[in-house]
């Protein structure tokens, strides 16, 4: 028995979601080796909320966050991210709309050793030849506890910081949402949670979408929504869980 599955298939969620997929399906392979990765996927992400997705490996998770922002694919079925219908773009049109209008956090940091946090923060702003918005830059490394390590390098920042500095620079563009890939994977637990406690700020008190891939029922705890997932389908949710009620739920799938 799985956990109930509540708005996440519901039509009318998909219209005022940041994100939403209809009828997603997606393979890899062919012939005998044919893998189903996604299974007529239908879900939405309301805006401002911080969604986690979870399941046993090989369940689609992944798979589902990359067609959602745009790195991979569907076969069939249809994306809007922010009103606006992603899955007929062309690839040039799909990189503005990552540059503009979407935020990454991984698990490896990416930030470019040679540049201070500032200039990293600040990068993709640069790169798109766009102006940085430094009140709002100001705002977000105030409430990411950045102020006085702005001027440092990498190499002189804790992890946790690091990680700071790349969840303040998916940020600054003010993106329709934020796509978080196993973003505590390299962190010790302490550092983990303080990462976990700004993502949750950052939906909370800054209306920031944020969907979240873990196999962390701890660092899932810490988000609003948990989607679960099997074999490429959506089989439950569960709404602000604590850690043993996910591990229960996830236990349920084989995972």
């Amino acid at each position: 028995m799985t956990p109930n599955l509540s708005t996440a298939t519901e039509p009318s969620s998909l219209t005022t979601a940041a994100v939403a997929a209809q009828s997603l399906n997606k393979s890899y392979g062919r012939d005998n080796t044919t893998v189903q990765a996604l299974r007529d996927v239908t879900v939405g992400f309301p805006a401002g909320r911080f969604t986690a997705i979870m399941g046993p490996s090989g369940s689609g998770k992944s798979t589902l966050m990359h067609c959602l922002a745009g790195l991979d694919s569907a076969d069939s079925g249809s994306i809007s991210l922010g009103g606006t219908e992603i899955t007929a773009l062309s690839d040039a049109e799909l990189t503005r709309l990552r540059r503009d209008r979407v935020g990454f956090v991984f698990q490896a940091f990416n930030l470019i050793p040679t540049l201070t946090a500032e200039q990293n923060i600040t990068l993709p702003v640069a790169l798109a030849g766009g102006s940085v918005d430094r009140d709002w830059l100001r705002q977000i490394s105030s409430i990411l506890g950045l102020d006085d390590r702005l001027s440092h390098r990498p190499h002189e920042l804790s992890g946790g910081q690091q990680q700071r500095v790349a969840v303040a620079r998916a940020l600054l563009t003010r993106p329709d949402v934020i796509f978080g890939d196993e973003p505590t994977g390299n962190l010790d637990s302490r550092s983990g949670a303080e990462v976990l406690s700004l993502l949750r700020r950052s939906s909370s008190e800054m209306g920031q979408s944020i969907i979240m891939v873990t196999h962390d029922p701890i660092a899932a705890s810490y988000a609003d929504r948990v989607v679960l997932m099997q074999d490429g389908r959506l089989v439950g949710e569960l709404e602000r869980s604590t850690p043993d009620a996910i591990l229960a739920a996830l236990s349920q799938l084989g995972a």
